[in-house]
């Protein structure tokens, strides 16, 4: 009998499984801050023996690398994968005991990456769960072309191929546990998974594209045709995984004043205000962006701040910089330049703005008085292509810095789907010297208002 527990990490769209025997435990794709790691198997009074990994990661920091070495357990990646530590090596096919009933079996899975590998866990003489990692999904793949543009057709190829052949070889009754796909940019933007949080190899029969697409090549063209922008951080990630990353520093950042955080933001470091989008609206500090701490702030700070690039966090409590500083160590931004918390009263001085906040209602009844308020969108091009605001200007948020220049001048209307990425944007406006409105409000709304045309 075997008993796995589930880690989620929702802020990055993953999950991370401990398997056990009751006794001895495997780790399957592990997150950096270990010690949630650690807890479940102090918990549970688990002896943690392997940590697998089903390929190096691009969308996290990997933990494998450090609980292996903090407790002693073999770490396990595929043979062929080029990294600079001392770990043990699998290919296809190869069996790991884990304890006295449990088995893991390597699957060479490739389409994610060309060495991915998927798990087998056999208990009880029958196979009982397979860890798909970035290969088959709930209802959709991950994607492949995070290794390179120029190999993503002939990885899609291999990734349809995968798939299929874990449908091939295992029952319906085995349960798919995937690292991605609950909201992680790793999955395939074409499909969009199914939307739920168990399936078997039974369910994906019936929902997933890899098994329902027959054709390799109208399969091949769906998933890349659906492949947008990904955050830009992921470039850094698999090159920090390969060197062995170092463990994390999670102890309070260093406190700045008001004059410590003017300097920060005149030497052009990003100071990060964590607080939500209509606090920030009714008072903020001239420079900071807004980037409200939820499960997209790490998302949205590691893909929009210019590598390397000092970031300060400053918001009401110290609970909101330790949730940040949790969720940034994970995409390799391992320490903030400073803190401040209090609330802008206190790490304020001067320099302070405002900006109004609306909703769709109020562009339908300023559009009736004959107004003609500038929209700006910020969604990504693949929402956009769905459908917009008529007359909107469109500028997804990952581009809006460098593309500044093609917004026109005057005040500026800015959406998005529900207005997270809207708050971002409209902070980045405002430090450009811009004038924003944040229409902090749901996409749905607009379509209910016949705001919006299909493209």
């Amino acid at each position: 009998m075997a008993d796995i527990i589930t880690i989620e990490t929702t802020s990055l769209g993953d999950r991370s499984y401990v398997i056990s025997d009751g006794t001895v435990a495997a780790v399957i794709d592990p997150q950096r801050d270990i010690d949630r790691v650690l807890d479940v198997a102090a918990e549970h009074r688990l002896r943690i023996t392997h940590v697998f990994e089903t390929h190096v990661h691009n969308d996290y920091v990997t933990g494998g690398y450090q609980l292996a070495r903090a407790t002693g357990a073999a770490y396990l990646l595929h043979a062929d994968d080029e990294v600079d530590f001392a770990h043990e090596t699998l290919t296809d096919g190869d069996v790991v005991q884990v304890g006295d009933d449990l088995t893991l079996t390597a699957l060479h899975t490739p389409g994610h990456t060309p060495t991915h590998l998927s798990y087998v866990a056999r208990t009880g003489g029958r196979d009982i769960a397979v860890f798909t990692g970035g290969s088959m999904l709930y209802g959709t793949v991950g994607r492949t072309d995070l290794i390179s543009r120029a190999m993503a057709e002939k990885l899609t190829r291999r990734q349809h191929r995968s798939v299929r052949r874990l449908a091939d070889r295992l029952a319906d009754d085995v349960t798919v546990l995937p690292t991605h796909g609950f909201g992680s940019f790793c999955a395939s933007v074409a499909a969009d998974g199914n939307g739920d949080e168990v399936s078997t190899i039974g369910d994906e029969r019936r929902a997933n594209m890899a098994l329902t697409t027959q054709d390799e090549d109208a399969f091949v063209d769906r998933l890349l045709s659906g492949l947008d922008a990904y955050p830009r951080y992921y470039a850094h990630m698999a090159p920090r995984n390969r060197l062995g990353p170092e463990p994390i520093d999670l102890t309070p950042p260093v406190v700045a004043d008001a004059a410590q955080i003017r300097a920060r933001i005149h030497a052009g470091e990003w100071v990060v205000d964590l607080r939500d989008r209509t606090a920030y609206a009714r008072g903020f500090v001239h420079g900071t962006v807004n980037v409200g701490i939820s499960d997209s702030f790490s998302t949205y700070v590691g893909w929009l701040a210019p590598w390397n690039t000092p970031v300060t966090l400053v918001g009401d409590t110290a609970d909101e910089v330790a949730a940040a500083q949790r969720q940034l160590v994970r995409i390799g931004i391992d320490r903030p330049a400073a803190a401040a918390t209090g609330g802008i009263e206190v790490y304020g001085g001067g320099g302070r703005g405002s900006y109004r906040l609306v909703d769709f209602a109020a562009l339908v009844e300023a559009r009736r008085q004959g107004a003609t308020p500038l929209v700006l969108d910020v969604r990504r091009d693949d929402e956009w292509v769905q459908g917009g605001v008529r007359g909107a200007v469109h500028v997804p948020l990952h581009r809006l810095e460098r593309e500044m220049g093609q917004v026109p001048d005057g005040e500026i209307w800015v959406h998005c789907e529900s207005g997270y990425r809207a708050s971002i944007a409209a902070s980045l406006l405002a430090r450009a010297g811009r004038t924003p409105v944040l229409i902090d409000d749901d996409y749905d709304r607009a379509v209910e208002l016949d705001l919006t045309s299909a493209d």
